[in-house]
């Protein structure tokens, strides 16, 4: 790890996002020139969610008030901030919007995340740190607020033609593909997204570049010129989307989302078959146990629900077993019973050992990890794709969203919840309880570093090779359909080079993952020392 501190999470947050930035990205064109369409809204994503840490990690005031060490370090830290938002900036005047729009609906729902999470920065650094009541001037970047809402809502009202009720009762299809197939993913992307617009979308006035609005309905064209904010359309997609998909057996045994469903004999004799979400597909991908976890802290803020955030915490128990973790994963908010723990204690150091195993031996396949490390079944034999290698990232950015603090004034009085002492207590405990698992992955990533840049097996201490699919399952994420689990699902090689050269090697994906799982850990140290 070199003479870094791999304590020091916020230090290596700074430095992780410099080298995806520095190496990954080119100002002139607003692009990460090496990602594709859908990576790149996620790589724009993580940056805007590390501003948002950053920003959030001191509290500085500017202009600075006298020469001192803190308000020297707090503008080099608004430097860091408007450099890297100018890039943001550019990504906006980069992006592939025109393409895709004809792409999936999962692609189109990731550029809706982006957007929102850039204006939720906006919002958040603009009233944290400028006030111009006070005779200051806004933050410069509020002025791309309008640009930032309209693309939003554009891609979201082309995302959202995508559900359908005619197959399965409802649900969103992946792509207008035939055969058509409803995955987690998507469904998922939409209730995040749909209660995403509802608590971030302010509203958009430019009805461009969709059809004049002389020539669609009256009530259409008002509705998508002044939608906006906490429109409760927003809010009940959301609803219905995860209402759907909780009860569409899309989760396995372990109960964690499969990838997705086909329907049975669709196409047949020009019929849709079952017309039922009946032929399941068995693959198991972190990113599916990762989305809906935003989805519900929104659809929690939305609502004032509790389950939603049940729900969350016990899918994240679900996916922590699932890595062979046998650290602490409960202590608070759940319907489910967990055996608590104390989350903060001396005990749990045990569990912040970066390193996993030294021997050559792999530790045994859980589900969705080993040693209590979070992998892809294609990590171990070096067989990701460009979209595999983006789904950790996923996870850890929104189970960060998840266990941000629950806010005891409601944001928006009668449009937002606000938890009450013990619910909010309950669902820090709860998250508390996860830091030693999410330090462990953090500290095993930063093992993968050459140069600055991550690998993508991040439990990749071992030396042996091992690829490990349910029986029958088609991994359609990494490589195709005639990629299938055999009977005992693994093949075995002794590897003498760095595991993390293989297949694609280190890419401004697997830095984005670098990114995501450091700022993971510093909002869970924040967790901590905001409860000293």
């Amino acid at each position: 790890m070199g003479s870094r501190d791999p304590v020091n999470a916020l230090q290596e947050l700074h430095y992780a996002l410099e080298t995806m930035q520095d190496n990954y990205f080119e100002l002139w064109a607003g692009l990460w020139p090496a990602a594709i369409d859908w990576t790149a809204a996620v790589l724009g994503t993580h940056m805007s969610a590390s501003l948002y840490s950053l920003t959030n990690s001191f509290d500085y005031i500017l202009p600075p008030p006298s020469v001192g060490e803190r308000s020297l370090y707090g503008e080099r830290v608004e430097n860091e901030i408007n450099k890297y938002f100018t890039q943001t900036i550019a990504s906006y005047f980069g992006q592939n919007d025109f393409e895709l729009r004809f792409q999936g609906y999962d692609d189109m729902l990731w550029v809706v995340l982006g957007w929102l999470e850039s204006l939720r920065f906006i919002k958040f650094h603009s009233t944290s740190h400028y006030d111009p009541g006070e005779g200051g001037t806004p933050w410069y970047g509020q002025q791309f607020e309008p640009a930032f809402n309209h693309r939003a809502r554009i891609f979201y009202e082309l995302s959202e033609t995508g559900w359908d009720t005619e197959l399965c009762g409802g649900g969103m299809k992946w792509a207008n593909t035939f055969p058509p197939y409803k995955n987690a993913i998507t469904n998922e992307l939409f209730v995040a997204a749909s209660v995403g617009m509802y608590l971030y979308f302010t509203g958009d006035k430019n009805p461009s570049p969709l059809m004049n609005p002389a020539n669609r309905s009256e009530s259409a064209s008002a509705d998508a010129i002044t939608s906006g904010p906490y429109d409760p359309k927003f809010r009940d997609a959301a609803i219905t989307a995860y209402d759907w998909l909780k009860n569409s057996k899309m989760t396995n045994a372990a109960g964690l989302y499969t990838d997705g469903f086909h329907i049975r004999d669709y196409g047949k004799d020009g019929t849709i078959g079952t017309g039922k979400c009946d032929e399941r597909n068995e693959m198991v991908y972190t990113y599916n146990q990762g989305v809906i976890l935003s989805g519900l802290r929104g659809l929690w803020e939305a609502t004032g629900n509790v389950t939603y955030l049940e729900d969350g915490h016990h899918l994240v128990r679900n996916v922590m077993k699932a890595t062979g973790w046998t650290g602490p994963t409960s202590s608070g908010l759940s319907s489910h019973s967990d055996e608590p723990s104390r989350p903060g204690s001396d005990s749990n150091q045990q569990y912040l050992n970066p390193d996993p195993d030294t021997s050559s031996t792999l530790p045994p396949w859980h589900g969705l990890g080993r040693a209590g490390i979070l992998e892809e079944a294609c990590d171990a034999s070096g067989t990701c794709s460009q979209d595999g290698q983006t789904f950790k990232s996923i996870f850890f950015h929104h189970l960060t969203l998840f266990c941000a603090p629950l806010p005891l004034t409601a944001v928006a009085p009668g449009k937002t919840a606000a938890a009450d002492p013990e619910v909010r207590s309950l669902h820090r405990q709860s998250c508390m309880a996860y830091a030693a698992w999410v330090a462990r992955n953090a500290r095993a990533a930063l093992a993968t570093r050459r140069d600055g840049k991550f690998g993508m097996w991040w439990g990749a201490k071992w030396t042996s090779e091992e690829r490990r699919i349910p029986d029958g399952t088609m991994d359609l994420r990494n490589e195709g359909e005639q990629t299938r689990g055999s009977a005992d699902g693994s093949m075995a090689g002794r590897l003498d080079w760095d595991v993390n050269d293989r297949g694609r090697g280190r890419t401004v994906e697997t830095q984005g993952g670098g990114v995501a799982v450091l700022r993971s850990m510093w909002e869970f140290i924040r967790m901590f020392k905001d409860s000293e």
